[in-house]
């Protein structure tokens, strides 16, 4: 009986194709993401321009379509970073997904809580300079009863500096107790951006003692922000324009809290 060639009866797939393989009509392959089925034999045909050769069975979908998750673990994340889908691997655990706005990737971020909170005192009593624009110096960080939250704050002859930037909230409180005769005052906190070459007044009391009134506790709060640890500086003054006079009695002890600043972090800049 003669032998007739009816040709192949299925698609053959051959696997990727390779521009040395020699495909003949029903050979099909994979290139670039899609599917080809060959039409024409031929040999070095590439099947995503030779249409002649091959038809199309099955096309590549977008990046967001092929993503890649072998040898990924539980908890991925996958997102677009401009010019490909990309992988964000697991947090640890408390993180949350952070967006940082058109243009930018998802980062983990972490809660903040309170990462600075730190309080001083003046360590003694200390008469009033009789001058305006002086600094008080005598202080010391409280250690009475009291444990700190972090240790970026310090000071030196009066000035407080920082390491950690970040929004901050202060509460300073002055107790004075006055002489015989009236004494108007007031006492502020001072700042500066540029290490201390120039200060602003950022926060002020206005008070006055009495002969009939002699003790006084006056106190103000504020929120700063510190965007740059390695020039901002702190200072709390007797006074701006009306000093203390020698015959008043600026309030302060190593046991307890009189005339005294409390820094307590708020958050990131």
């Amino acid at each position: 009986m003669a032998q007739v060639d009816i040709g192949k009866i299925k698609i053959v797939w051959k696997g990727p194709w390779n521009s040395g393989t020699a495909y003949t009509v029903d050979d099909a392959v994979s290139h670039s993401g899609s599917s080809y089925i060959c039409i024409q034999a031929g040999t070095n045909q590439n099947p995503s321009t030779a249409t002649a050769y091959w038809q199309q069975m099955a096309s590549k979908g977008t990046d967001a379509d092929l993503i890649n998750i072998s040898g990924t673990v539980q908890g991925d994340l996958y997102y677009n970073n401009g010019s490909a889908i990309a992988r964000l691997a697991p947090g640890t655990s408390g993180q949350f997904l952070k967006t940082q706005g058109t243009g930018a990737n998802p980062v983990w971020g972490t809660v903040e809580g309170i990462s600075v909170a730190q309080q001083f005192r003046l360590a003694g009593d200390q008469s009033g300079s009789g001058a305006s624009s002086i600094v008080l110096t005598n202080w010391e960080e409280n250690d009475t009863d009291y444990q700190a939250i972090g240790s970026s704050w310090s000071q030196s002859s009066g000035v407080f500096s920082t390491t950690s930037t970040g929004i901050y909230l202060c509460h300073w409180t002055i107790v004075v107790v006055g002489s015989t005769s009236g004494d108007a005052y007031d006492p502020n906190v001072q700042i500066s951006t540029d290490s201390g070459s120039n200060y602003s007044v950022r926060s002020q009391i206005w008070n006055h003692t009495y002969a009939n009134s002699q003790s006084r506790s006056m106190g103000n709060t504020l929120i700063f922000d510190v965007p740059n640890a390695s020039n901002f500086r702190l200072r709390v003054l007797e006074s701006e324009t009306n000093d203390i006079a020698s015959g008043t009695t600026i309030k302060g002890a190593t046991d307890k809290n009189y005339t005294q600043i409390t820094f307590v972090r708020l958050g990131a800049t």
